[in-house]
């Protein structure tokens, strides 16, 4: 399970190193995506692959099921990481989410995120109101 926040840099060959508690859980075949929200995220090899199969189970002739079909493939890359601990984020994915010098990567149970700081800092003020959290997660059940 992935959580936590945590801050790391972007150096200028678009490298950033993985949170040494996540390192362990990616393994070859993890996949880096553009995901959901403006931001990247980590799947490992297993949510990679239930993610897919999930895809694939979708109606070929709904057009949002395509849609989400590309935006998830054509935005992928094989999260190869090196000696250091480091991803290479292309420059396509670092500018489709806003990517400078800096990054937050987040937990998010089965995935991790990357997000711009600014993103994240303007998404993590929207959940400090207590009532209006507790209005969006009425209908979950929870």
């Amino acid at each position: 399970m992935f959580t936590g926040e945590y801050r790391h840099t972007v150096d200028d060959k678009g490298r950033m190193a993985v949170p040494v508690k996540f390192r362990a859980r990616l393994d070859p075949g993890s996949m880096v995506s553009a995901w959901l929200d403006n931001c990247l995220a980590i799947h490992t090899k297993a949510s990679w692959d239930a993610l897919s199969a999930k895809i694939e189970a979708l109606p070929l002739t709904d057009p949002t099921a395509r849609l989400f079909q590309r935006l998830i493939f054509s935005r992928a890359i094989e999260a190869e990481m090196d000696r250091q601990g480091r991803i290479l984020l292309p420059a396509y994915l670092r500018e489709l989410v806003g990517l400078g010098g800096d990054a937050v990567v987040v937990g998010s149970r089965d995935h991790a995120e990357i997000w711009a700081p600014d993103r994240w800092d303007d998404y993590r003020r929207a959940l400090d109101d207590p009532q209006e959290l507790a209005r969006a997660f009425e209908g979950l059940g929870i």
